[in-house]
């Protein structure tokens, strides 16, 4: 297994095949992953649905946002893709499904088909984020936390649609804080603060948190796994400019947040 650093942040490995891992390799990339936020790996080229489904499961047990579309033969993972659509689809920096109490520690692409021109993934570095907050906003959040909510998926009943998570959060295997948040629309409210004071605040705390020297900007080549860890990112996807089809299989694992799996 060879190693990259990546600008201005995350790790290129290569020399790993997708698939089923042991013990010991798979905390391995839970440790780089908990490091650097984003991992790639290229040429994943001969790597179908059960070997990414096998890999995501090294690292805890599988969940699924309820409301997406599913994998034909693959329950586990959902398509995400431009193909039919007459508008190109919609997003903004956010974490995956944090409007439970234990989200998803891990999510992973797969790219099926990668366009001619354009569909970049966009990850922001929460670590950093947090590491150059102002005085002033580091000590309005200090011991603060938000109110996740569900938005843009429908649920069953009984689902959980909402959940409260420290704005400044510490990471469960490497110990360092990061600043917690979601997209607007899923941040409901911050603990003592009101409404418009929490919009204002969340509006700040996500520009700050995308500038662009705060930015990857992953360009899919085909073959390529990206991993990354949703205690320490941000992420969307670009779609402005997009030629041909993007179509990704996505899967997400509980991974550390499945009582403490990796921790310690």
């Amino acid at each position: 297994m060879d190693l990259l650093t990546l600008a201005p942040f995350g790790m290129r490995v290569t020399g790993l095949r997708v698939g089923p891992l042991d013990a010991q390799v798979a905390d391995a990339l839970a440790r780089l992953l908990g490091e650097h936020g984003v991992l790639v790996l290229p040429a994943q080229h001969d790597v179908g649905d059960d070997a990414f489904v096998s890999f995501l499961a090294s690292f805890g047990e599988l969940t699924f946002t309820q409301g997406e579309t599913p994998v034909v033969g693959h329950p586990d993972l959902n398509v995400v893709s431009n193909v039919g659509r007459t508008t190109p689809p919609r997003s903004t920096f956010h974490v995956d499904t944090s409007y439970v109490s234990h989200p998803p520690a891990y999510t992973a692409l797969r790219a099926v088909q990668v366009p001619a021109q354009g569909g970049q993934t966009v990850f922001s570095d929460q670590y950093r984020a947090f590491e150059t907050l102002p005085p002033d906003l580091l000590e309005l959040l200090s011991g603060r936390s938000i109110r996740h909510v569900v938005t843009g998926v429908k649920l069953d009943d009984g689902d959980q649609g909402e959940a409260e998570h420290p704005v400044l959060r510490v990471h469960p295997l490497t110990g360092r804080t990061s600043l917690y948040l979601t997209s607007p629309a899923r941040c409901a409210a911050i603990t003592g603060l009101s409404e418009q004071e929490t919009a204002e605040t969340v509006a700040l705390l996500l520009e700050h948190s995308t500038r662009p020297d705060n930015l990857y900007r992953h360009a899919w080549s085909a073959g390529d796994v990206v991993m990354w860890d949703n205690g320490c990112v941000l992420h969307r996807a670009d779609h402005e400019g997009v030629v041909g089809d993007r179509v990704m299989h996505r899967g997400m694992s509980l991974g550390y947040a499945l009582a403490g799996r990796h921790a310690g």
